[in-house]
C-alpha cells in the first residue's frame, strides 16, 4: 500500500468513466469496484490501471467504516445556527428532538446550546432557519406528583447525538431518555430509575411560536383521544409560519393504569400514569401524518413489529449509506465538519406524504403523489445556491422526484413553490427560486418530471400575479421595481427575478420556443436598469426613474422594517447577477476594476450598519456576510474576473473561520442545508456561481483526498497533492491525467466519472485558465 499519496500526481483514467474503459471487478482489499483490463487486449493491466488502483487503495478505508461517527449534530445549536441535535432520517417526516423553548426567533429549531433545561421532546423541528414552526406532539416523563412547570435540568455529560440517535438523562427524575426514528415514525424509550408512579405528558398545545402570546392562540383546533389502555391519537390545526394540520397516533409498549386532561374539556394536554418499578421502562411510538389518523396508523406499520434498537439500527444504516456517497481523507474535524455537512444537506426537504402516498396540499385538501412521494421544507430562496445543484451530483433521481413535487405543487396552487411548510405557502423570502432549481435538473437531463409541463409552469408563475411580491405589469412597464411603489426590497426583488428570467430563458432555448426565449432574455437584462455606475453598486430607482436618495448603500434593510435590499445591503447585493458575470465586470469597467471592488467588499469595516440591520447579517469579513446566502458565490468571483489565488484565499477563511466543531461552529443558520452545501462544496474545490449554468467555478480543495460515487457506480476522485496549511493556493489543475486550463469544471465531466489532481502550492499562483 502507498503511504505517500503526495507521490501520485496524476491518475489519467478513471474507473466507470469514459467509453472504452475496463470493466468493472471488485477489490479485495477495500470492497471498491475498480476497472479490469479489457479482454480483448489480455490479462496485462495497464500501468495507469495499476496507477488507479493503488490511489484507490492509498484511501485506507473500507465499506465497514462508520461515517456516522464523524457526525456531530451539536454543530450549529448555539448562537444563530438554529440547528437541532435531535434523531431523523434522510428527508425523513419526522424529527424527534429536544426543546429547551419555544417561542421567539432564537427557538426556530426548539433548541439552544446555551440553555441549561429541556422542556420536552416533540416530533417536528426545521433545520437552521430563521421562520418559527412545527415542535408538534411534545412528549415529557417525570415521576410523582406533577410539577407547576414542566421543565427538568440535564448535565451535559449525559448528553448525547449522532445520526438517529439522542440521549439525555434529566436531573429532575433522573430519568433516561432516548429517542430514534424511522421516516414517519418518532420512538421515545425512557428509563425510570427512581421507584414510584410514572407519568408522560403529552401536549399538543405546545408548538414553536413568535411570542408567548402566540403560545396561547396558535392552536386553532385539535384535541386528543384514548383509543386504549395503550394507545392515544390526536390531531391539530394550527397557524404559525403556515396554517396546517397535523395528525397523530401513538402506542405504548405497557398500558396506561390512568390518565388525565390537565386543561379540563380543551383535551390538549393529557398526563398517562404508569405503573413502573425502578428501573422499568416506558416505549412508545408516535407515527404522524399531514392526511388522517387513519394514516398516522398506517405509517405506524414502518415501527409496529420493531424494536426500538432494530428502529435504531435502521436509522442508522440509512445514514451510513447516505454519507458514505462521499469518502474523504483528512484530520476528524475535518472529517466531522464534513460528514456533519452532509448530514445536515441530507435533513431535507422533507417527503410529507404517508407511505400510501397520501398528501395534503397547498389547497388544503388531500391529494395522491403517482410515486408515492411529496416534498416540502424548501427553502428555495437558500437552497437554489448550492444544495439543489449538490443534489444533483450526490441523488440526481431524488432530485427529479423534488421537481416533480414543486409541479404537483403548482396543478394546486396554480404557482411554483417559494418557501413551502408542510405543503403550504408561506411566501417567505423574495424570487421564486423553484425556477433555477426546475431549470438545472432539466438542463442537466435530471429524470422524474415532464419538462414542457415545467416550462408551461415556469411561464404562467412568471407572467401572472401569484406572488404578492411581484406585479409584473408594473415591472415591465419600468424594467425594474420602482422603490416609491414597491417600498420594500424594490433592488433585491429586481435582481433575483432578473435572474429567475434568465433560468426561464434557458429552458426556453433547450425546448425550442424562440419567443419565449427573446422575451425572458430581455427581462433578464432589467439588472442593468439598477446599476449605479458613479458608485459600482445596484441603487434604488424612483418611477420617474431618479435614484433613491439618499443612497444609504451601507445599511442593511429587511422585509419587516423596509429598505431596498434583502437581509443585506447595497454592497452585498451588488453581485447578485449570477446569470451574467462577464456583463457585470463589463459594467464595472473591466476584471481590475471588478476585482478592486471585490476587493473593497472584503476589506471595509466589519460591522452592521442601519436600523434595518438583520440577526441574520453575520459571519463578516469586512462586507461579505457568509452567514447569509447573497454573498455565497461572491468569493468565487475572483476567478472569473482572472484572480483566482483570491478566491482561494478567501474560500478557505470562509471553511476555516466559520465551519468549526463547536456548537457555535456555523456563521449563522444553516438555511435547510445550503450552508452546509457551500462547505462541501468548496471542500471540493469549486462552487457554483450560476447555479443553472452547469459550470463550477474552481477554488481550492480544503481535503487531501474525496472519492465521490455516482450513480452507475463510476467515481469521481479529487485529490489535492502537497496540501496543506500553508499550501492553500492552486498551481495547476489536471483532469484525466491532462492539463486543465478552464476556469471551472462542468456538471458533465464530473458525472462522467474522473480523477481531478490540484497541485498546490504556499504562493499565489495563477494556473493557465483560459
Amino acid at each position: 500500500m502507498i503511504k505517500n499519496i503526495n507521490s501520485i500526481k496524476e491518475v489519467p483514467l478513471l474507473r466507470g468513466g469514459a467509453k472504452g474503459s475496463a470493466t468493472a471487478g471488485v477489490c479485495s482489499s477495500c470492497g471498491i469496484n475498480t476497472p479490469l483490463p479489457p479482454s480483448q487486449e489480455g490479462n496485462r493491466a495497464s500501468p495507469t490501471l495499476l496507477l488507479l488502483l493503488l490511489t484507490l487503495l492509498s484511501f485506507n478505508y473500507s465499506n465497514a467504516q462508520s461515517y456516522t461517527k464523524y457526525v456531530n449534530p451539536f454543530i450549529g445549536t448555539a448562537e444563530t445556527g438554529h440547528t437541532f441535535p435531535g434523531a431523523t432520517v434522510p428527508f425523513g417526516m419526522v424529527q424527534l428532538s429536544p426543546e429547551t423553548g419555544n417561542f421567539g426567533w432564537d427557538y426556530c429549531s426548539g433548541y439552544r446550546y446555551e440553555d441549561s433545561v429541556i422542556t420536552g421532546f416533540a416530533h417536528t423541528h426545521l433545520n437552521g432557519t430563521g421562520g418559527v414552526d412545527l415542535g408538534d406532539v411534545l412528549f415529557f416523563p417525570f415521576q410523582g406528583k406533577a410539577p407547576a412547570n414542566f421543565v427538568s435540568g440535564f448535565s451535559r455529560s449525559t448528553e448525547k447525538a449522532s445520526p438517529g440517535y439522542y440521549t439525555v438523562v434529566l436531573n429532575r427524575d433522573n430519568i433516561k431518555a432516548e429517542l430514534t426514528v424511522s421516516p414517519h415514525t418518532g420512538l421515545h424509550r425512557y428509563t425510570f430509575n427512581n421507584k414510584g408512579d410514572s407519568h408522560i405528558l403529552v401536549d399538543i398545545q405546545s408548538s414553536l411560536v413568535d411570542s408567548k402570546e402566540e403560545l396561547e392562540s396558535h392552536l386553532l383546533d385539535g384535541s386528543i383521544t384514548i383509543n386504549s389502555n395503550n394507545s392515544i391519537s390526536g390531531y391539530t390545526s394550527t397557524s404559525v409560519w403556515v396554517d396546517r394540520k397535523m395528525f397523530f397516533t401513538a402506542i405504548f409498549n405497557k398500558p396506561f393504569t390512568g390518565y388525565h386532561f390537565i386543561d379540563g374539556k380543551n383535551k390538549r394536554r393529557l398526563i398517562l400514569d404508569f405503573d413502573n418499578k425502578a428501573g422499568g421502562q416506558v416505549e412508545a411510538k408516535v407515527a404522524i401524518s399531514a392526511v388522517s389518523i387513519e394514516g398516522a396508523k398506517l405509517n405506524l406499520s414502518e415501527t409496529i413489529n420493531k424494536s426500538f434498537e432494530i428502529v435504531k439500527s435502521e436509522t442508522v444504516q440509512a445514514w451510513e449509506n447516505r454519507l458514505s456517497i462521499i469518502k474523504a481523507e483528512g484530520t476528524d474535524d475535518e472529517k466531522t465538519n464534513l460528514y456533519t455537512s452532509l448530514y445536515r444537506l441530507f435533513i431535507q426537504p422533507n417527503n410529507i406524504a404517508d407511505i400510501d402516498g397520501k398528501y395534503r396540499g397547498a389547497d388544503g385538501k388531500v391529494h395522491q403523489s403517482a410515486d408515492k412521494v411529496f416534498y416540502s421544507t424548501f427553502s428555495l430562496w437558500d437552497t437554489y445556491r448550492a444544495a439543489h445543484p449538490m443534489y444533483t451530483i450526490l441523488c440526481p433521481n431524488r432530485d427529479g422526484q423534488m421537481v416533480e413535487s414543486m409541479l404537483q405543487h403548482f396543478d394546486i396552487a396554480k404557482a411554483l413553490p417559494i418557501w413551502t411548510l408542510w405543503g403550504k405557502e408561506s411566501y417567505a423570502m423574495i424570487g421564486n427560486h423553484s425556477i433555477p432549481v426546475i431549470v438545472d435538473a432539466s438542463l442537466k437531463g435530471i429524470k422524474g418530471f415532464d419538462k414542457e409541463k415545467a416550462f408551461a409552469a415556469i411561464k404562467k408563475t412568471l407572467t401572472t400575479n401569484v406572488n404578492p411580491k411581484y406585479d409584473w405589469r408594473i415591472y415591465m412597464r419600468y424594467g425594474y421595481l420602482p422603490s416609491d411603489i414597491v417600498k420594500r426590497e424594490a433592488v433585491s426583488r429586481t435582481l433575483e427575478a432578473a435572474y429567475d428570467d434568465w433560468c426561464a430563458a434557458q429552458l426556453a432555448k433547450a425546448l425550442h420556443k424562440q419567443i419565449d426565449y427573446a422575451y425572458f432574455t430581455r427581462r433578464s437584462k432589467f439588472y442593468v436598469n439598477l446599476f449605479d455606475k458613479s458608485t459600482n453598486l445596484m441603487r434604488g430607482k424612483l418611477a420617474n426613474g431618479k435614484w433613491v436618495e439618499p443612497f444609504a448603500h451601507l445599511d442593511s434593510g429587511q422585509l419587516a422594517i423596509g429598505g431596498d435590499y434583502t437581509e443585506g445591503n447595497a454592497w452585498q447585493y451588488v453581485w447578485q447577477v449570477q446569470h451574467d458575470i462577464p456583463g457585470l465586470i463589463k459594467l464595472m469597467g473591466g476584471n481590475k476594476a471588478f476585482s478592486d471592488k471585490l476587493d473593497s467588499l472584503f476589506t471595509m469595516p466589519a460591522k452592521v450598519f442601519g436600523k434595518g440591520s438583520t440577526l441574520d447579517v453575520t459571519g463578516l469579513i469586512g462586507q461579505y456576510a457568509h452567514g447569509n446566502e447573497p454573498v455565497h458565490h461572491v468569493a468565487y468571483l475572483y476567478t472569473l474576473a482572472g484572480n483566482p489565488a483570491k478566491t482561494q484565499q478567501y474560500a478557505r477563511q470562509v471553511h476555516e473561520q466559520f465551519y468549526q466543531n463547536k456548537p457555535n461552529g456555523l456563521s449563522g443558520n444553516d438555511d435547510c442545508g445550503q450552508m452546509s452545501a457551500w462547505d462541501i462544496f468548496t471542500t471540493m474545490g469549486f462552487y457554483p456561481v450560476n447555479p443553472v449554468d452547469g459550470k463550477f467555478v474552481f477554488g481550492a480543495p480544503q481535503m487531501r483526498n474525496m472519492d465521490i460515487t455516482l450513480p452507475n457506480n463510476r467515481h469521481f476522485i479529487i485529490q489535492a497533492v502537497n496540501l496543506s496549511q500553508a499550501n492553500k493556493y492552486v498551481e495547476s489543475i489536471s483532469l484525466n491525467g491532462r492539463i486543465y486550463t478552464k476556469p471551472y469544471i462542468t456538471y458533465k465531466d464530473i458525472m462522467s466519472g474522473g480523477n481531478l489532481v490540484f497541485t498546490m502550492t504556499d504562493k499565489p499562483a495563477a494556473p493557465n485558465f483560459q
